[in-house]
C-alpha cells in the first residue's frame, strides 16, 4: 500500500516512532479504521482490537500496527488552485479575464516605451 509521496502508508507514523500521538493523529487513524470497517475491509474483532490499540498508544510508532494493511486515505494537503470554477479531471478551466487595472498598467507601460523611442529617434 502506498501513499501519494510513494512511501508506504505506515511511514506516516513510522518515521517518528518516538513522537507523541496527537489528537489529530487519533482522529486520522480513527477515521481510517471507521472507513475500513464500513467498507468491510476489516472485521469487527480486528476493528475493536485496533481501536483499543489506537487509544492506548502513547507514541506514533505504536500506531504502525494499527494502520498496517488499511486502505490508503488520500487527502490534499493544500487547497485546490481551481477554486469553485474547477471542472472535471482532465478538463481545462475557462480563462478568466485579466483585471482591468493590470490591462491599463500594461498599456501605459507600452505607451511610455513608444514615447521614449520616439524621443531618442528625434535626438539622434
Amino acid at each position: 500500500m502506498e501513499c501519494m509521496s510513494g512511501l508506504p502508508v505506515e511511514v506516516t507514523y513510522g518515521h517518528d516512532t518516538g513522537g507523541e500521538v496527537t489528537p489529530a493523529d487519533r482522529d486520522d487513524v480513527s477515521a481510517r479504521l471507521n472507513a475500513a470497517f464500513a467498507a468491510g475491509d476489516i472485521d469487527l474483532s480486528t476493528y475493536q482490537a485496533r481501536l483499543d490499540a489506537l487509544f492506548g498508544a502513547k507514541t506514533r510508532g505504536e500506531l504502525v500496527p494499527v494502520v498496517t494493511g488499511l486502505p490508503a486515505q488520500y487527502r490534499a494537503n493544500e487547497p485546490s488552485l481551481g477554486g469553485e470554477q474547477a471542472g472535471k479531471p482532465g478538463e481545462l478551466a475557462p480563462l478568466s479575464p485579466a483585471p482591468r487595472g493590470l490591462a491599463l498598467l500594461g498599456g501605459g507601460a507600452a505607451a511610455v516605451v513608444v514615447v521614449l523611442i520616439v524621443v531618442l529617434a528625434i535626438m539622434l
